[in-house]
């Protein structure tokens, strides 16, 4: 068991600078999740186009995530966080001047574009702060944002539509923008750009309508017609396509494609995004149906659904500095399969219920499921990093992000067909609960897979330093 050292106070000072904006993107996610019914009826649209407003926003996420290394080796991190912050406040605000829904989804692909640079590079310029020093402690902290999003947002986002007009679901962002804005002018070092290189446009053309095609198709799987619709399969197939020649064109460029896909020969790295991808559907998957179930079972609306779902953030909160403290003192290995068992149990009681259920015995479980995920995240988080040289760590934070990025909607997409098919075979709400029940045991399935691919994990990691670099040759 190695021994864990306090970390660095400037790294701590990186680390609240970039958290108190990211904080506007994550909140931003969940707020806008839960008025969307809202949206649609205030901008008299129907519900295929107002869903386009997240899935606008998810797709210019996508697309702007592989370019953030080249861009950072550009103008550096520093200038870079403040212009994708500053991307970010003008479209929130935008947002909430729109006058119709087709402005409103226009103004959220700006958005998208301000996040899309900031959740990557969120990772990279903390962990490039500490030099590759207690990673787990790290990754706690940086997962601070995607915990309090899930606890706060829904609940924020509920008193907004409550209490005040739509507008200000996007002009809460404001705040902390600005003060983001104001503690990384302040407290971010100034970091030189590095080497300049020239953009690998093909390599853009590849990836950029690789993910739009992935994240495009796998979003339409929950329509009528799942797998089946040409809606899906077209993009799908056509992104996985231009995905494999976009990695096989890199992988022979190396330092020069826009991702240097070869860092997947470092197995830390592989493996966790590996993980990250299957347990989209384990955790985000899950994390579809559980609203679902609480509105459609029980009878509950879109904000006693996420105010029940606080629990799970609490337990998520509650895990994190000890999944931190154990991935560096033990590794990454047995703190996943730790997690993923977890995970599992918390799991297994909606496996069992109904509309009878009692709800106090579902909060704790899904207090149980949070401190799952948080023991399952941050040490594969970590892992992904450990060993690789400080140029490396942009490369590794956009491969990570686009792996959890795809993991997460594949499960959804996935855990969506399953359920689609089990409601159809059903008429009564008895079949309902039965539907969501059958549902729940391919997360629990899935999670158990994840729990068995999770002992491949390097049982023990050198401590990453800013001088290691894996052989990619």
């Amino acid at each position: 068991m190695r021994t864990t050292e306090p970390i660095d106070p400037a790294v701590t000072r990186t680390a609240w600078a970039v958290i108190v904006g990211a904080l506007a993107v994550v909140f931003d996610t969940t707020i806008v999740s839960v008025a969307l019914r809202t949206l649609a009826h205030t901008l008299h649209a129907s519900v295929d186009t107002i869903q386009w407003i997240s899935t606008a926003y998810l797709l210019a996420l996508g697309v702007t995530i592989p370019i953030v290394g080249w861009a950072q080796r550009r103008v550096g991190g520093k200038t870079l966080w403040l212009i994708s912050l500053a991307i970010f406040l003008a479209g929130s605000i935008l947002c909430s001047l729109a006058w119709n829904a087709t402005s409103l989804i226009l103004f959220r692909v700006i958005q998208g574009v301000g996040g899309g640079i900031m959740l990557p590079l969120l990772s990279t310029l903390i962990i490039q702060a500490a030099g590759g020093r207690n990673l787990g402690q790290i990754m706690a902290t940086i997962s601070l944002p995607a915990v309090l999003g899930p606890i706060v947002g829904p609940v924020i986002g509920g008193l907004i539509l409550q209490h005040l007009s739509w507008p200000w679901l996007f002009w809460v962002n404001v705040p902390f923008c600005v003060a983001g804005f104001i503690l990384a002018v302040r407290l971010l070092p100034n970091d030189p750009p590095a080497q300049p290189t020239s953009l690998d446009t093909p390599g853009l053309l590849l990836i950029t309508p690789a993910i739009v095609g992935m994240l495009y198709g796998l979003s339409n799987v929950a329509h009528s017609g799942g797998l089946g619709r040409g809606d899906v399969l077209i993009p799908l197939i056509g992104g996985l396509l231009l995905l494999s020649a976009f990695i096989a064109r890199a992988w022979h460029r190396s330092g020069q494609s826009l991702i240097n896909v070869r860092l997947l020969t470092h197995w830390p790295l592989a493996s966790s995004s590996l993980l990250l991808f299957l347990s989209g559907v384990s955790l985000y998957g899950a994390l579809f149906l559980l609203p679902l179930d609480f509105q459609e079972v029980r009878g509950a609306d879109a904000l006693g659904a996420g105010v029940l779902l606080i629990s799970q953030g609490v337990g998520t909160l509650l895990s994190r500095t000890l999944a931190g403290r154990l991935s560096d003192s033990i590794g990454a290995r047995w703190v996943t399969v730790m997690g993923f068992t977890i995970v599992t149990l918390g799991t297994l009681p909606f496996a069992f219920a109904d509309a009878h259920t009692n709800v106090t015995v579902l909060i704790g479980a899904l207090a149980v499921r949070g401190f799952g995920l948080g023991a399952v995240t941050i040490p594969l988080m970590a892992l992904a990093f450990s060993g690789l040289q400080r140029s490396d760590v942009p490369d590794a934070s956009i491969i990570t992000r686009i792996a959890t990025q795809l993991g997460g909607s594949f499960g959804t997409a996935l855990l969506a067909v399953i359920l689609q098919g089990a409601v159809r075979r059903t008429t009564t709400p008895l079949g309902t609960a039965h539907a969501f029940d059958q549902s729940f045991w391919w997360a629990i399935g899935f999670s158990v897979l994840a729990t068995g691919v999770s002992l491949l994990l390097p049982q023990a990691t050198k401590t990453a330093s800013t001088d290691q670099r894996p052989k990619t040759n």
